[in-house]
């Protein structure tokens, strides 16, 4: 990978930082875009986990929110994911593999949230109404997710194919 590669997705992330610290839907952010492009782009795979544990950590830092490990473990899936479909990417994998971070990243957390908080009944029924109760919050993650990795993968796809067309060229 180049120096404008590189330079192309750090562009990328900053961006995505910008999606979760600026006003924005529930769950409608850029981060589970950026584990998945991370893991499919990055060379160096420290990095490709490094960058949304960061982006995360720093972010709920600045919002004051409370560091939650499922929110993390659920990045850190994701960017396995990515890893996964690095050298095999169609329209349909990336869809499929957003589809699919997206609802480990519901399973995880909700679950989560059953378990340590005391909204819910620890009953079938108390986990039923909590993952039912965050429907909304997944159709905003799914949302989100699907939006921004169709734009950083395909958005980098052509700025790569563009610079490479104008260095060579």
């Amino acid at each position: 990978m180049n120096h404008q590669n590189n330079l192309i997705i750090t562009l990328f992330i900053l961006i995505g930082i910008s999606t979760r610290i600026f006003p924005h839907p529930p769950n409608m952010t850029a981060i589970g875009a950026i584990a998945l492009f991370g893991g499919a782009f990055f060379q160096d795979k420290r990095l490709a986990f490094l960058i949304p544990t960061l982006i995360m950590l720093i972010s709920d830092l600045i919002l004051g929110q409370q560091l939650v490990i499922s929110v993390y473990l659920s990045f850190v899936i994701m960017v396995g994911l990515g890893i996964n479909i690095a050298h095999k990417q169609s329209f349909l994998r990336i869809f499929n593999t957003t589809l699919l971070a997206s609802l480990i990243f519901f399973i995880i957390t909700n679950f989560s949230v059953f378990i340590s908080a005391s909204l819910y009944p620890k009953t079938l029924l108390g986990l039923i109404e909590c993952y039912t109760l965050a429907i909304p919050f997944f159709l905003n993650t799914l949302t989100g997710n699907m939006i921004y990795t169709f734009i950083m993968f395909y958005a980098f796809h052509f700025l790569q194919k563009n610079i490479a067309i104008k260095i060579n060229g």
